[in-house]
Protein backbone atom coordinates (compact mmCIF):
# COMPACT_ATOMS: atom_id res chain seq x y z
CA UNK A 1 0.00 0.00 0.00
CA UNK A 2 1.61 3.74 -1.33
CA UNK A 3 -0.41 6.67 0.39
CA UNK A 4 -0.29 9.96 -1.75
CA UNK A 5 -2.06 13.43 -1.36
CA UNK A 6 -4.80 14.00 -3.06
CA UNK A 7 -7.68 16.56 -3.20
CA UNK A 8 -10.91 16.50 -1.91
CA UNK A 9 -14.86 17.91 -2.77
CA UNK A 10 -16.23 21.60 -1.33
CA UNK A 11 -18.83 22.02 0.51
CA UNK A 12 -22.00 19.82 0.19
CA UNK A 13 -24.58 22.62 -1.15
CA UNK A 14 -21.47 23.75 -3.90
CA UNK A 15 -20.94 20.45 -4.89
CA UNK A 16 -24.41 20.22 -5.67
CA UNK A 17 -24.91 23.43 -7.37
CA UNK A 18 -21.45 22.94 -9.63
CA UNK A 19 -21.09 20.81 -12.95
CA UNK A 20 -18.64 18.21 -13.49
CA UNK A 21 -16.21 20.89 -14.91
CA UNK A 22 -16.59 23.09 -11.99
CA UNK A 23 -15.73 20.28 -9.81
CA UNK A 24 -12.56 19.43 -11.73
CA UNK A 25 -11.82 22.89 -11.56
CA UNK A 26 -11.95 23.44 -7.46
CA UNK A 27 -10.05 20.47 -7.27
CA UNK A 28 -7.46 21.72 -9.32
CA UNK A 29 -7.17 25.47 -7.79
CA UNK A 30 -7.68 23.29 -3.98
CA UNK A 31 -4.57 21.05 -4.78
CA UNK A 32 -2.68 24.04 -5.86
CA UNK A 33 -3.75 26.42 -3.37
CA UNK A 34 -2.24 23.81 -0.63
CA UNK A 35 -2.54 21.85 1.41
CA UNK A 36 -3.88 19.07 -0.48
CA UNK A 37 -6.70 18.36 1.30
CA UNK A 38 -6.86 14.36 1.50
CA UNK A 39 -4.58 11.06 1.29
CA UNK A 40 -4.75 8.61 -1.11
CA UNK A 41 -3.87 4.54 -0.86
CA UNK A 42 -2.93 3.01 -3.66
CA UNK A 43 -2.61 -0.68 -4.50
CA UNK A 44 -0.88 -2.25 -7.32
CA UNK A 45 -1.89 1.12 -9.13
CA UNK A 46 -5.02 0.97 -7.87
CA UNK A 47 -6.69 3.68 -5.45
CA UNK A 48 -7.97 1.53 -2.76
CA UNK A 49 -9.18 4.16 0.03
CA UNK A 50 -8.92 8.25 0.68
CA UNK A 51 -9.23 10.10 3.96
CA UNK A 52 -10.08 13.62 4.08
CA UNK A 53 -7.86 15.44 6.15
CA UNK A 54 -6.82 19.10 6.55
CA UNK A 55 -7.42 22.10 8.27
CA UNK A 56 -11.00 22.96 9.74
CA UNK A 57 -11.79 25.82 8.02
CA UNK A 58 -11.82 23.28 4.87
CA UNK A 59 -14.54 21.63 5.87
CA UNK A 60 -17.37 24.17 6.93
CA UNK A 61 -19.68 21.44 7.86
CA UNK A 62 -17.20 19.70 10.28
CA UNK A 63 -17.75 23.18 11.83
CA UNK A 64 -21.47 23.24 12.35
CA UNK A 65 -22.51 24.26 16.15
CA UNK A 66 -24.56 21.16 17.14
CA UNK A 67 -22.90 18.20 15.52
CA UNK A 68 -20.92 16.17 17.23
CA UNK A 69 -17.23 17.17 15.60
CA UNK A 70 -18.26 21.25 16.31
CA UNK A 71 -15.09 22.80 17.44
CA UNK A 72 -14.09 22.82 21.17
CA UNK A 73 -12.97 26.55 20.69
CA UNK A 74 -14.57 29.18 18.75
CA UNK A 75 -11.49 30.13 17.14
CA UNK A 76 -10.68 26.39 16.31
CA UNK A 77 -13.21 26.23 13.37
CA UNK A 78 -10.74 29.16 11.89
CA UNK A 79 -7.37 28.23 13.05
CA UNK A 80 -5.07 26.76 10.27
CA UNK A 81 -3.09 24.89 12.78
CA UNK A 82 -6.47 22.93 13.76
CA UNK A 83 -6.91 20.28 11.67
CA UNK A 84 -9.60 17.18 11.46
CA UNK A 85 -9.91 13.98 9.77
CA UNK A 86 -13.27 14.14 8.63
CA UNK A 87 -14.29 10.84 5.98
CA UNK A 88 -12.97 8.10 4.47
CA UNK A 89 -13.64 6.04 1.67
CA UNK A 90 -12.15 2.23 1.42
CA UNK A 91 -12.90 0.32 -1.49
CA UNK A 92 -15.15 -3.09 -0.27
CA UNK A 93 -12.34 -5.36 -1.81
CA UNK A 94 -9.45 -3.42 0.36
CA UNK A 95 -11.74 -3.50 3.96
CA UNK A 96 -10.74 -5.44 6.30
CA UNK A 97 -6.90 -5.22 5.84
CA UNK A 98 -6.11 -1.96 8.38
CA UNK A 99 -6.14 0.97 5.47
CA UNK A 100 -7.71 2.90 7.78
CA UNK A 101 -4.80 2.58 10.41
CA UNK A 102 -2.79 3.06 7.95
CA UNK A 103 -4.01 6.50 6.66
CA UNK A 104 -4.65 7.64 10.06
CA UNK A 105 -0.69 7.05 10.61
CA UNK A 106 -0.11 9.07 7.05
CA UNK A 107 -2.48 11.62 8.37
CA UNK A 108 -1.08 12.14 11.29
CA UNK A 109 2.58 12.62 9.55
CA UNK A 110 1.35 14.98 7.12
CA UNK A 111 -0.76 16.97 9.41
CA UNK A 112 2.65 17.29 11.46
CA UNK A 113 4.93 18.37 8.26
CA UNK A 114 2.00 20.82 7.16
CA UNK A 115 2.50 22.67 10.16
CA UNK A 116 -0.84 21.14 12.46
CA UNK A 117 -0.64 21.43 15.98
CA UNK A 118 -4.09 19.62 16.70
CA UNK A 119 -5.51 16.48 14.83
CA UNK A 120 -9.20 15.71 15.31
CA UNK A 121 -11.45 13.66 14.40
CA UNK A 122 -15.19 12.49 15.46
CA UNK A 123 -15.65 8.78 14.58
CA UNK A 124 -18.17 6.23 15.94
CA UNK A 125 -17.80 4.15 19.16
CA UNK A 126 -19.04 1.17 17.27
CA UNK A 127 -21.48 -0.98 14.88
CA UNK A 128 -23.40 -3.68 14.21
CA UNK A 129 -21.72 -4.47 10.56
CA UNK A 130 -18.42 -3.57 9.92
CA UNK A 131 -19.41 -2.60 5.97
CA UNK A 132 -21.60 0.17 7.89
CA UNK A 133 -21.83 3.32 5.81
CA UNK A 134 -21.90 4.76 8.84
CA UNK A 135 -18.10 3.80 9.47
CA UNK A 136 -16.84 6.67 6.66
CA UNK A 137 -16.14 8.93 9.88
CA UNK A 138 -13.56 6.18 11.12
CA UNK A 139 -14.30 4.53 14.22
CA UNK A 140 -13.21 5.43 17.55
CA UNK A 141 -10.73 2.55 18.24
CA UNK A 142 -8.62 3.30 14.69
CA UNK A 143 -8.37 6.48 16.37
CA UNK A 144 -7.55 5.49 20.09
CA UNK A 145 -4.69 3.13 18.61
CA UNK A 146 -3.31 6.27 16.86
CA UNK A 147 -3.02 7.97 20.50
CA UNK A 148 -6.21 10.37 19.90
CA UNK A 149 -7.60 10.90 23.30
CA UNK A 150 -11.57 12.03 23.75
CA UNK A 151 -11.91 15.45 24.00
CA UNK A 152 -15.76 15.58 24.24
CA UNK A 153 -19.09 13.37 23.81
CA UNK A 154 -22.10 15.43 22.09
CA UNK A 155 -23.76 12.87 20.70
CA UNK A 156 -23.68 9.30 22.14
CA UNK A 157 -21.39 6.79 20.29
CA UNK A 158 -19.56 9.96 18.68
CA UNK A 159 -16.76 11.38 20.50
CA UNK A 160 -15.16 14.40 19.58
CA UNK A 161 -11.28 13.09 19.51
CA UNK A 162 -8.06 14.83 19.59
CA UNK A 163 -4.23 14.56 19.07
CA UNK A 164 -1.82 16.78 20.66
CA UNK A 165 0.72 17.21 17.63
Amino acid sequence: MHLFQAAAGSTPAARRENNRERNKDHIKARIDAGPPPGLLAFEDGQAIGWMQIGPRADVPEFNNAGRGSAPLEPGDAADPAVWAISCFFIRSKARGKGLTHGLVGAGIDFARRSGARVLEACPMDQSKDSRSVGLYVGSTRVFEKAGFARAAERKPGRPLMRLEL
